[in-house]
């Protein structure tokens, strides 16, 4: 993923990456600590193949990488690149917010009917 802002092809693959259940449910392991394909297959009833298909999605999207550590090959959490789509997420969450202020402001500073 880029340093800076996501670009639209770097937000795609990651959103729909993330889009699916079981390869949340991966980040959601790796944000614990790194892990191999067998220990991230193991609560899901699905193969190990099918687990590591899951993980080349994540890889493709810059979400994980992998390294070699003799014979192991564990997978890692790249905590940088969620922390750049989260930045992007919150640009548009504080211009909501800030938009929701002015609306209570206005609400605030009109008077309102009130029925008896």
């Amino acid at each position: 993923m880029e340093q800076d802002a996501p670009g639209p092809d770097t937000l795609d693959r990651a959103f729909m990456a993330l889009a699916d259940p079981v390869r949340r449910a991966i980040v959601a392991r790796l944000s614990r600590g790194d892990a191999t394909v067998n220990e991230l297959a193991e609560p899901f009833a699905i193969t190990k193949q099918a687990v590591s298909k899951h993980i080349q999605v994540l890889e493709h999207a810059g979400l994980v990488t992998r390294s070699r550590d003799a014979q192991r090959r564990p997978v890692h959490l790249d905590a940088a690149a969620l922390e750049r789509l989260t930045a992007w997420i919150d640009q548009y969450r504080l211009i909501a917010e800030s938009r929701f202020r002015r609306l209570d402001a206005l609400l605030g500073a009109s008077p309102l009917e009130q029925e008896p």
